[in-house]
């Protein structure tokens, strides 16, 4: 019984598709079962590339955990399977990592077991070898899709017709999206930045999906199959599965139609294979009729980006929150170690290096309250809108049905804008928060730049404080370590003020019922988030935290600064204390001895006003 259920399993794969049931019966004999829990590890970077995988049932995620951020790439399914190269490569270190993200049911396959199997049957191991090869093939050429005509990168088993509005288009049988996402992806090769760079985007657009499916079906739109489907469809897209099927450039004309469209062929045959029919057998589940019942692009594709942005802005949020305990840290660390404060880049008055860092943290802590009063207004949505906000082609109480279902599916508190037709036009949520995400930007360049400064010498330079040595700093200077992380944070400042730019045009560009412009506003804003959650992690991780003090510096700047004079006006007044402060500077003397040498304080009463201890609080 065990046997059959594995060659059924087998049946499905890719990798075995077309091998006779005896050959699957010989490897079914070497397979062994494993159940894996969710969360549970099915291998680690480290490990060794000794084994294949087949995916009886579950999800499986596959992620690179080796940089300062963990980074999902892709998830696997039923019926696939991981670790091919198994077969055509010696062991080596995987690299990558992977790990259930639901109860899984996994046929392994041992390196071992499977070569002596297929040592014995040529025509088996040169199947599977070819198949391998058309894979690796295939996804080596989709990591680079700037091809004039994409539908020559595919090598797969074949081609499925497709039609639409300008005719007939040859699609690989392989792929899950369908003409318009390939016409799409033929016409807008601009940036090289899809859809996959933003797994977010894709969750909330398979949010809006599901919730708009949920609502038709509640109307009597859909049948109970095909919501199944549909909904079942966007679970597993949310749950990370075939993003590399989302290729469309995020800057593109048509308003996002192209995105619109690439999410509504996916999810049709995605649905239509969980239906039990063939990729492209739009009659059973049509992207446009089924995926996109009651739907315009200018109300999915809006409020997709809205969903996206909040679960975007919560990860972003978090990463501010990592940073700021990293400030923190420093601020107790450094509580008791005396500077002198600057204005103007003049000595003003004494601090301590602590506070900095606690000012650092503080600075960084208002840009929470800020972020997250932005974010508020991406819960307002124009759902039912559909073209310009008249709701044509929508029954009337799908608007209302569907912002049920969409907080139900997000877990937020989605309300429905009370004028459709100006929420359809209106982008000012996304000027707002790139506003938002431009002041967290200046913030961040600002700390780096006094991070810089403090550092800087370390001979003939402030060096108060030690950044860690990340790297050689020339390729000509011996022994030099530039400031090179918080350098690359200014930069990304930089990129980030720029992006908001970009928003503030494209949202002043709008026409009308619609702004055309959304896809640049959105690519930018995400590009901005991003870069500031990588660029925070690399802040603290590879700079704060290893920051030391240079006490001794930053005590004897203090005693040698005329800015401890203005402890003194309160004693002896401004004009006196102006006198001292300028006698000291033209001869090179201290403000303590010449006040003893005028005889203007006692010595016991002159130490107790200028206590370093007593002149910060």
């Amino acid at each position: 019984m065990e046997n059959k259920s594995i060659i059924d399993c087998l049946k499905c794969a890719e990798l075995f598709q077309g091998a006779a049931d005896s050959d699957l019966a010989m490897l079914a004999e070497h397979a062994t079962k494993q159940i894996l829990r969710e969360n549970d590890i099915l291998f680690n970077g480290d490990d060794l590339s000794n084994t294949l995988y087949v995916i009886e049932s579950g999800s499986i995620q596959l992620f690179d955990g080796r940089g300062n951020q963990e980074q999902s790439l892709t998830v696997f399914s039923d019926h696939e399977f991981i670790g091919e190269t198994v077969l055509i490569a010696p062991p080596h270190k995987l690299g990558l990592s992977a790990r259930a993200l639901t109860e899984a049911h996994i046929f392994v396959f041992e390196r071992e077991d499977l070569l002596t199997a297929l040592s014995g049957n040529g025509s088996l191991a040169l199947q599977i070898t070819s198949t391998i090869s058309q894979i690796i093939i295939r996804r080596m050429q989709h990591a680079s899709n700037r091809y004039e005509n994409i539908s020559t990168m595919y090598q797969a088993r074949g081609q499925r017709q497709e039609h639409d509005l300008l005719g007939h288009k040859s699609v690989p049988d392989t792929a899950y999206y369908g003409i318009q996402t390939l016409r799409a992806l033929e016409n807008f090769d601009i940036s090289g930045i899809t859809l996959n760079f933003y797994p977010d985007f894709i969750c909330g657009l398979a949010k809006v999906k599901k919730a708009a499916a949920l609502a038709n079906h509640d109307l009597g739109n859909l049948s109970d199959d095909i919501k199944n489907a549909i909904c079942q469809a966007c679970d597993e897209i949310v749950l990370g599965s075939l993003h590399n099927h989302f290729i469309v450039d995020m800057i593109q004309g048509g308003a996002g139609t192209s995105t619109n469209m690439n999410i509504n062929e996916v999810v049709a045959n995605r649905a239509l294979e969980i239906m039990g029919k063939a990729l492209g057998d739009y009659q059973y589940c049509h992207p446009n009729n089924h995926v996109n019942c009651s739907q315009s692009t200018n109300d999915a594709y809006p409020t997709a980006i809205k969903i996206a942005l909040m679960d975007a802005n919560d990860k972003l949020l978090s990463e501010i929150g990592t940073l700021i305990d990293c400030f923190n840290a420093k601020a107790k660390e450094f509580h008791t170690v005396l500077k002198m404060g600057r204005t103007q880049l003049q000595d003003a008055v004494p601090m301590t290096l602590g506070q900095s860092f606690k000012a650092f943290a503080s600075s960084l802590k208002n840009e929470i309250a800020r972020l997250k009063n932005s974010s508020k207004q991406f819960l307002e949505v124009n759902m039912g809108g559909t073209a310009i906000g008249t709701g044509l082609n929508a029954d009337p109480k799908y608007r209302e049905r569907v912002v049920v279902h969409l907080g139900t599916v997000t877990h937020r508190e989605i309300f429905l804008a009370d004028d459709l037709i100006e929420a359809t036009h209106d982008t000012g949520a996304l000027v707002m928060y790139s506003s938002a995400l431009k002041q967290l930007a200046v913030k961040l360049s600002k700390i780096c730049n006094d991070l810089r400064l403090l550092s800087s010498g370390p001979r003939a330079g402030l060096n108060e404080i030690n950044l860690p040595p990340m790297q050689p700093g020339s390729s000509i200077m011996p022994g030099k370590v530039n400031p090179v992380i918080p350098e690359v944070v200014n930069q990304i400042a930089f990129k980030v003020i720029g992006n908001d730019l970009t928003v503030t045009l494209a949202a002043e560009a709008g026409q009308l019922e619609l702004n055309v412009m959304e896809p640049v506003m959105v690519e930018s804003v995400f590009e901005s988030i991003e870069i500031l959650k990588s660029g925070m992690s690399t802040l603290g991780k590879r700079c704060i935290m290893g920051i030391s003090a240079n006490k001794r510096v930053c005590e004897d700047n203090v005693k040698n600064s005329i800015g401890i004079v203005t402890a003194l006006n309160p004693h002896l007044g401004y004009e006196m204390c102006t006198a001292l402060a300028k006698e000291a500077l033209e001869n090179n003397r201290s403000v303590y001895d010449l006040v003893l040498e005028k005889q203007l304080m006692s010595k016991a009463k002159l130490e107790e006003v200028l206590s370093p201890d007593n002149m910060v609080y």
